[in-house]
This record gives structure tokens, C-alpha cells and sequence, in this order.
């Protein structure tokens, strides 16, 4: 067949298209069925309300569905609880000017400081049903509900991956990091880099030995390299690991080298044993400048650097990132925040180990 100039446009733009069409076609479906559960369980909260019934009518329903309704799915005594449960949790869903509402950039308390992210108008109909119902058993405070509802939406986080975040309680932990960056960077992408960050970092997919180094917690991450992205979040790619640079005929290697699709800049990841030391920031912003002169392409941002520690000694950080010209970021990490009950006794404690890293690290 004679090759048609631009055909290859043409498909791609037709595919895409059909693409579109079909993400389109099954938000309304879910829609459509978030929207059926809500109304459901509005009735039946109101006729309980009306009619004085206890919850024995929800039995029956479901009994009454299953037998008039045979082909209807969904329609369990549990799944009718989860209804009258959603319409509670968002009485005014079915308004109308709810439906298809856009999030908008808020601010959220959570402890002592202030997180933001798109929660104000982050509509639950965006989400499977199996999104919901897992928010609406682990989170109780609208407030973080949202969040997480939000989160999703923007992550595009599986359920399993809902999950873990919930457990991991990454709500507290998102634009948690010390940084510089509100010095370093222009006001309209310091906010915008600071949520990339958080604190701390939550490693319990690696399985290391308590005697580990810098470098096996590197091999470590990057063997897991998807559940790092993960813990890291949407927008980073991996470019390499022991990035080569070189300056006056020195060479120097960056531990972990991403580049961030949103920001549009390189993230350079250091990896330190122990407490936070004044001199990893010094180094890390020696080695974003040999990025930025020789990765960073003229349309990027600033590169930005992020030292991963086991303390981030807040005062001491806060006081070396002081007067860098470069973003740089300090955070901790954790390869796993409790212990099963019945290791306790048996493993070493989360102190010796600490201790003896450091030990180690200073020899």
C-alpha cells in the first residue's frame, strides 16, 4: 500500500481521540453509579428518619433487590450500609452545582503547620466506589478526606496504592521537608517544588540488613525503583544512578539523578547514614550547580536538591541552607515506622541499630 504523507499524524490523533472518548465515557459511568448510591442511601436515611425504621430494613432490601432484581449487582446488605454511610458523609453530593466542580488550590491544618493542596471543591464522583469506601473506613475528619480524595485524583493512585498512602499517613508528610526554597526559587514555583517534598520518607518496602551503607540503602531503592516513585509521587522520572560530572578534570557522582515532569527541572537525591551534617548542604549545592551547567536545558527550572537522612537536626539544616543560592531540600527517611509485637523481643532496637550506623559511619 502507497504510504500517504502525514498518515502516521493522522492515526496518532485519531487514537488519542478514541482515547479521550473512552476516559470520558467511563467517568459518566461512574458518575452516573456514585450518583445512584448517593440517592439510594438519601432514601433510605430518610424514610429511617420518617418512618421510625431501625436497620433491619436494610436486610430485608437487600433480599427483597436480590430476589426482584436478579441481574442487579452491588445491592448487598453491606454495600446499602456504605450507601446511607456516602450520603452522610457528602449530603450536599447531589446538588447540582456540585456535579463536575473543578478542585481549586486550599490550605489545610494538620498539627502544627499548614499543607496545601487541591481540596476545595475535590468531588468523590471522580473516584471508583472502591476509592470511597476504603476513604470513608480509614479517614474520619472531612478535612483530611478531601485531601485524600483530591490526592487521588491528581496521583492517580490505584486502591492498593490509596491504601498504603492512607496507612503511611502521607497527609502529614507532604511539603514537610526544610527547605530553602522560598529564597532560592521564584515565588511562583516555591510553592509548587515544596509539595514535592516531603517528611519523612517512608521506605518499609526494602528489606535491609541492620549493618546496610549508603550505598546497598541505593541498590535497595532503586531494586524497588516502583515503590520509590511511588513514595516519591507523581511527576518523577528516573534519569540515573552514580551521575558522572565533571569539572577541571575531576569527576564527581550524584547518588540519584530524576528529572520532574511538572517542574520541569532535574531533582538531585543524596542519600546519608545518620543525622544531618552542615557540610552535605554545602556539597549538594556544589553538585547542582555542575547540573545546571551541564544537564539543565535553557527552558528548564532551577534544579533542586533533596538530602535524605535518618535525623534531619531541623535548627542545624535550617541554619545551613541559609545563604545557598540553590533550592535544596532536608528531609528524613524511614525503612519502617513499628515493629510486629511479637519481633519486639527479638530484634534489635530501632536506638542500638542508630547507634551502631553511626559507629560505623564514623569510622
Amino acid at each position: 500500500m502507497r504510504e500517504l504523507p502525514d498518515y502516521l499524524a493522522l492515526l496518532t490523533e485519531v487514537k488519542a481521540r478514541i482515547a479521550s472518548a473512552q476516559l470520558r465515557a467511563q467517568l459518566s459511568v461512574n458518575r452516573e453509579l456514585l450518583l445512584l448510591y448517593w440517592q439510594i442511601g438519601q432514601l433510605i436515611d430518610g424514610r429511617q428518619a420518617r418512618e421510625g425504621w431501625g436497620a433491619r430494613v436494610i436486610p430485608r432490601l437487600a433480599n427483597d433487590l436480590r430476589r426482584e432484581l436478579p441481574a442487579a449487582r452491588g445491592f448487598s446488605v453491606d454495600n446499602l450500609k456504605r450507601m446511607v454511610q456516602f450520603y452522610h458523609a457528602y449530603p450536599d453530593l447531589g446538588a447540582a452545582d456540585s456535579i463536575g466542580a473543578q478542585p481549586v488550590p486550599q490550605l489545610h491544618q494538620f498539627g502544627a503547620r499548614q499543607v496545601a493542596t487541591e481540596t476545595a471543591s475535590a468531588n468523590p464522583l471522580q473516584l471508583p466506589w472502591g476509592h470511597n469506601i476504603l476513604i470513608l473506613q480509614k479517614i474520619h475528619a472531612p478535612n483530611v478526606r478531601q485531601w485524600y480524595i483530591a490526592a487521588s485524583i491528581q496521583e492517580g493512585w490505584s486502591r492498593d496504592e490509596l491504601g498504603t498512602m492512607i496507612r503511611s499517613r502521607i497527609h502529614e508528610r507532604q511539603g514537610a521537608s526544610i527547605t530553602n526554597f522560598d529564597a532560592a526559587l521564584p515565588p511562583e514555583i516555591s510553592a509548587q517544588a515544596r509539595q514535592i517534598l516531603k517528611d519523612p520518607y517512608m521506605f518499609d518496602f526494602l528489606a535491609m540488613d541492620t549493618r546496610f551503607r549508603e550505598r546497598e540503602l541505593e541498590i535497595g531503592l532503586l531494586t524497588h525503583l516502583e515503590s520509590f516513585l511511588l513514595e516519591l509521587g507523581v511527576g518523577f522520572a528516573f534519569v540515573g544512578r552514580q551521575v558522572r560530572l565533571t569539572l577541571g578534570g575531576e569527576e564527581y557522582f550524584v547518588d540519584l539523578l530524576f528529572y520532574h515532569l511538572k517542574l520541569r527541572c532535574y531533582i538531585v537525591i543524596e542519600l546519608k547514614l545518620g543525622p544531618f551534617r552542615p557540610e552535605y548542604a554545602g556539597k549538594l549545592n556544589f553538585y547542582l550547580n555542575l547540573v545546571d551547567e551541564s544537564l539543565r536545558h535553557p527552558a528548564d527550572a532551577p534544579s533542586i536538591g533533596l538530602i535524605l537522612c535518618q535525623d534531619r537536626k531541623q535548627i542545624l539544616a535550617e541554619y545551613a541552607l541559609r545563604g545557598l543560592d540553590k533550592p535544596i531540600g532536608v528531609s528524613e527517611y524511614e525503612l519502617t515506622r513499628s515493629l510486629p509485637a511479637e519481633l519486639e523481643s527479638t530484634l534489635p532496637s530501632i536506638e542500638t541499630i542508630e547507634a551502631e550506623l553511626r559507629r560505623r559511619d564514623d569510622e
